[in-house]
């Protein structure tokens, strides 16, 4: 990949750019999509102007204040509450959490180590579809996030922030 921003990235930050502009692509009705640390910083964005190291594509759809940035906070918020509404009913772990609204749903989805998947997807879109190719994502990334890629990540996002 030769767009501008990924020179420097190792070839896992890369590959996970990648895979993260695939879900955006192949899921309709998704607005924004971001991987967030179990800290809450944003790690990936389906947004462009946040992601300078992403590879040039459509990977954003928009959405109404739907900004990546925005997603990362509230998906770090989702977490929170559902990990702690967790322990209080010793329910083990936080596999996905979903909420449906009038005018869209997020969908939140843990990666490893705390880190999480949020997806900010149309009204009309299909869940299972969504559920599905989230589940695929976190099954080809969580390997690979580990402390020095998040690192890495982060240090990238903060650059063109």
């Amino acid at each position: 990949m030769t767009a501008t921003g990924t020179f420097g990235l190792s070839t896992e930050a890369r590959n996970l750019q990648w895979l993260l502009g695939n879900l955006v692509e192949e899921v309709p009705g998704l607005r924004s999509v971001a991987v967030v640390s179990s800290d809450g910083l944003l790690l990936l964005s389906s947004d462009p102007a946040l992601n300078a190291a992403a590879p040039a594509g459509p990977a954003h759809r928009g959405g109404p204040r739907g900004s990546s940035a925005d997603l990362a906070t509230i998906v770090s918020g989702i977490g929170s509450l559902t990990i702690g509404a967790a322990q209080l009913m010793d329910g083990g772990g936080v596999k996905q959490t979903m909420v449906n609204m009038d005018e869209g749903s997020v969908f939140v989805m843990s990666i490893s180590d705390g880190s999480l998947l949020g997806v900010h997807a149309e009204p009309d879109c299909d869940m299972s579809v969504v559920a599905y190719h989230m589940a695929l994502f976190v099954g080809r990334a969580g390997h690979v996030l580990t402390p020095e890629l998040r690192s890495e990540l982060r240090k990238s996002m903060e650059s063109v922030q």
